[in-house]
């Protein structure tokens, strides 16, 4: 176990090939899309909410704790920029709804106004005689006929423009409600929006609280990070010694087997589970110390910091070479899968052993 931190650390190594991550970014998310990755965020933040509690039950400020809110943040953050996506979808689908809401009103205008017109040309053309005083006053057979059929004619285009307005009227009261259960959703994502923004405030003025707390104990966290340096300085030439070892050995027996699991476990990179449950506390390489102003340091692996006595898995199939304890660190195991290998670090009561 690294100290408060609780880490599990994976490093992976290759001795042919080199894994690289592989990121897919999609053009535009789906209002649905963004629901599921809200809830996802908001379901994480509570379980690193359960990792907090634990390391925040001691009486002084951890790396972990502030390692665990910072997690937080950056989920909070992710929250509230869902939340913000989606009412940016729904500006633009109440714009597209108040387009085609003024474009059926015009419609429905101008198929008002086109129906007086039949009305009133009808009249006018009649001059308020009756249909059928209309019909008789015709010089011919021929004449009526003609007028009949005119009148046929007009009655149904009057009908059909009264169906047409009817319809319009539908259209319209329809688009109208969805107009206004957008406004309404709208509303409720402005205040969800409102309340993430003050959880994220709180979450900040937590982590001014730890980071204050750490800054009284700068120099017990100088030792740690020494002690530290030396646990994965010793780790590190444990590996190189394995590994080396396992590349000369197989150079003077290469089989098929590790051609096959090297194929397989290359082809499923992109693929792999979580070793253990929790969130990444330290990415790959060189970056800045969480607390420590100025002082840099190197991951050659993944740190995860999970729960205590949180169960650790292989990330795929293969054969375990060794299983080493490194003082202040604890236990360790290489995995070999065919030319690659896996190492898990900060393991507490391992139950494999090497053979298996």
């Amino acid at each position: 176990m690294l100290g408060d931190s609780k880490l599990i650390t994976a490093l992976l190594f290759a001795s042919l090939l080199v894994l690289t991550p592989f990121y897919s970014v999609s053009q535009q998310k789906t209002k649905d899309q963004l629901r599921r990755e809200k809830k996802a965020k908001q379901k994480r933040i509570e379980e690193v909410e359960n990792i907090l509690q634990e390391t925040a039950s001691k009486k002084k400020y951890t790396l972990g704790e502030l390692q665990a809110i910072n997690q937080q943040i950056r989920d909070q953050q992710a929250v509230i920029g869902a939340v913000q996506s989606e009412i940016s979808y729904l500006d633009d689908e109440i714009s597209d709804t108040n387009d085609v809401i003024q474009s059926l009103e015009n419609d429905l205008n101008k198929l008002k106004k086109e129906y007086g017109s039949m009305i009133y040309a009808a009249y006018k053309s009649g001059n308020g005689i009756s249909t059928l005083t209309f019909l008789f006053s015709s010089s011919s057979f021929s004449e009526l006929r003609s007028r009949m059929k005119y009148m046929e004619q007009y009655a149904n285009a009057r009908k059909k423009q009264a169906e047409q307005i009817k319809k319009v009227k539908l259209t319209l009261g329809a688009q109208l409600e969805v107009a206004e259960d957008k406004r309404e959703e709208k509303n409720l994502l402005l205040s969800e929006e409102l309340k993430e923004s003050s959880n994220l405030a709180t979450l900040k003025s937590k982590r001014s609280n730890v980071l204050k707390g750490l800054e009284s104990e700068e120099s017990q966290l100088r030792r740690d990070l020494e002690t530290n340096k030396k646990a994965l300085a010793t780790l590190e030439k444990k590996i190189t010694e394995i590994i080396n070892a396992e590349i000369a050995a197989a150079k003077n027996a290469r089989n098929n087997v590790n051609v096959i699991v090297s194929g397989s476990f290359e082809k499923n990179k992109k693929k792999f589970s979580w070793p253990v449950e929790g969130f990444i506390s330290q990415k790959f390489g060189r970056q800045n110390h969480i607390a420590l102003k100025g002082v840099v340091v190197e991951n050659d692996g993944i740190s995860i910091q999970t729960k205590q006595n949180e169960m650790a898995r292989a990330i795929f199939d293969g054969d375990v070479r060794v299983v080493f304890f490194v003082p202040t660190m604890g236990y360790s195991a290489l995995i070999k899968h065919g030319e690659y290998f896996t190492v898990y670090g900060g393991l507490k009561d391992p139950v494999i052993k090497a053979g298996d």
